[in-house]
């Protein structure tokens, strides 16, 4: 029978010439597959999946501050997912540069990662009045890409011309995405299946597929991994899986990164959608554990530190009031603090020695002046697994 015929999942070649060589570039036939997904070997897997999310919607509704966790998330996402494409800003390195405290990192890494998440916000934004769709696609890539390194890379515009992954030139590239010529065709399927119900597929299941897809069409001549991984946010969010746009793949990815690679060219390769899908599920239930592990830290923290502060400082108003500040900018300067609060400056500096003293705040810098404190302890659970990947000489 021709629906049960391996042979529909895959894609076809078509020769085209880049850089004075001719390459086979990859076309992939549009979603959903054929034969469908099976569904029954995954699950196991997409009911831990969902289990995972409803228990992380559930402790983010918990949370006194829901936007503040929301504002960090989204921070140490773009600091992760920036670092699968080789900056090496850390998430210190981000919160330093937008408190205008002093930055560690160039500034062409950190200014990268800013633009991620100017253009995650913005899209979440824009999801009130815009449908997912290209155009919206189209819009979030402009604001990646607004500045620094990729500001030539035709932002917010689908490539004009042949890109490739890997390799040192087409002619020996690990994959060649379809060629310009092909690329609407490849495009407006696209778009079909993100708005398609007719398969019937469960959401998380099309959030997989999607991301695949979107790789393999690689679309931009830059950011291509980026808004492929936060489209996987986005959709879930469209699609009532998720309340809040909290779960982010690329700390998963990252780790697992070489497994990720390979499974993509075996969807490619072999059509092997459901060892994707079981791989990518796994990563939403341990994605989705480890935020709810992290949310529920840090309201303990919040409060341990509340209650210390509360019973030890003999400023504890003030005190608490700087705390507050803190959760929302976990680097600040006195000066800040001052502007923020409109204590005086000795008031500031009395309730900072008090938090230094019950060891909830930190000095960095070790200056007399233009002294940086620092939450150490937020920062600790905010920052784990965003040390850089290695560079390779």
């Amino acid at each position: 029978m021709t629906d049960s015929d391996p042979n529909q999942r895959l894609g076809r070649f078509v020769e085209t010439p880049v850089a004075g060589e001719t390459v086979r570039a990859f076309v992939p036939p549009p979603l959903p597959p054929v034969p469908t997904i099976d569904v029954l070997v995954l699950l196991d897997r997409l009911s831990l999946a969902e289990r995972a999310l409803g228990r992380l919607d559930g402790i983010t509704m918990l949370l006194p501050r829901q936007e503040l966790f929301l504002y960090m998330y989204v921070r140490k996402e773009a600091v992760l997912s920036s670092q699968i494409e080789g900056t090496q800003s850390t998430l210190t390195d981000l919160l330093r540069f937008e408190t205008e405290a002093q930055a560690g990192q160039p500034i062409d890494d950190i200014r990268e990662v800013s633009n991620y998440v100017d253009a995650m916000m913005y899209g979440l934004e824009r999801l009130e009045e815009l449908p997912l769709s290209l155009r919206l696609i189209r819009e979030m890539h402009a604001r990646l890409l607004q500045s620094g390194r990729g500001g030539t890379k035709d932002p917010g515009e689908f490539r004009r011309s042949q890109n490739w992954i890997g390799g040192t030139r087409p002619g020996n590239a690990l994959y060649v995405p379809p060629p310009v010529t092909e690329l609407d065709n490849c495009l407006g399927a696209f778009e079909r299946f993100m708005h398609d119900d007719q398969s019937r597929l469960p959401a998380l299941i099309k959030a997989g597929l999607l991301h695949v897809q979107f790789e393999t069409i690689h679309p931009f001549l830059d950011g291509n991994g980026r808004i492929g991984r936060l489209l996987v946010t986005l959709y879930l969010c469209v699609n009532g899986v998720l309340q809040k746009p909290l779960l982010y793949l690329s700390l998963f990815l990252k780790t697992h990164r070489a497994d990720y690679y390979r499974l993509l060219q075996e969807v490619r390769e072999h059509g092997q959608w459901e060892a994707w899908l079981d791989f990518f599920l796994a990563g939403v239930a341990e994605t989705a554990n480890k935020a709810f592990d992290a949310a529920t830290r840090i309201v303990d923290l919040f409060k341990e530190d509340r209650e210390r502060i509360s019973a030890q400082s003999d400023r504890a108003g003030s005190s608490l009031r700087i705390h507050e500040l803190f959760q929302q900018h976990p680097f600040l300067t006195a000066n800040q603090l001052v502007e923020y609060t409109s204590l005086s400056a000795p008031t500031v500096n009395a309730a900072l020695a008090d938090l230094q003293r019950f060891g909830i705040l930190e000095e960095i810098t070790g200056r007399k002046r233009g002294r940086v404190f620092s939450y150490r302890a937020y920062l600790t659970i905010l920052s784990e697994g965003t040390d850089p990947l290695p560079t390779t000489a």
